[in-house]
């Protein structure tokens, strides 16, 4: 789950219960990342932390230990609906873009609006941005 919200801390045990496996947050939406790093291992998620298209690789350095994965956004926070940039493979990622993207070397998708908003059937759109990147994934794995 990456979460653009207000007061991160009060999501934490929400979304665990949910039963996501991770809790992604930008750093400059708390003011003490590492308690609630804790609160989200503590709850039984993995950590993920993003960073906007303008921060550089650096800005992950002092959190490399203490995170699972990290995801730079190329798209502007808080905006849905941004047309997919084939420079950046990002921004508007569904069923038409998704081979893109794996194709480029992705292997965890994040969808938003194409998902969840503008489609009558969420869960088989996400099954099939999932299939696409493992698919991708084990003919990388074959071809190397």
């Amino acid at each position: 789950m990456h979460v653009m919200v207000s007061k991160l801390e009060q999501w934490v045990k929400p979304i665990a219960i949910a039963e996501a496996s991770m809790y992604t947050f930008h750093l400059e939406a708390t003011k003490n990342s590492e308690a609630l790093i804790e609160d989200i291992w503590e709850n039984g998620m993995k950590v993920g932390l993003a960073i906007k298209s303008g921060a550089t690789v650096e800005y992950l350095a002092p959190w490399t230990n203490q995170i699972d994965m990290a995801l730079v956004i190329t798209v502007e926070p808080e905006f849905g609906r941004q047309k997919f940039m084939n420079d950046m493979v990002d921004g508007g990622v569904g069923p038409d873009t998704v081979h893109k993207c794996a194709e480029a070397g992705a292997n965890m998708i994040m969808s938003g609006s194409v998902a969840m908003r503008r489609s009558e059937d969420p869960r088989s759109v996400i099954n099939l941005l999932r299939n696409t990147c493992s698919e991708a994934t084990q003919k990388r794995s074959l071809d190397q």
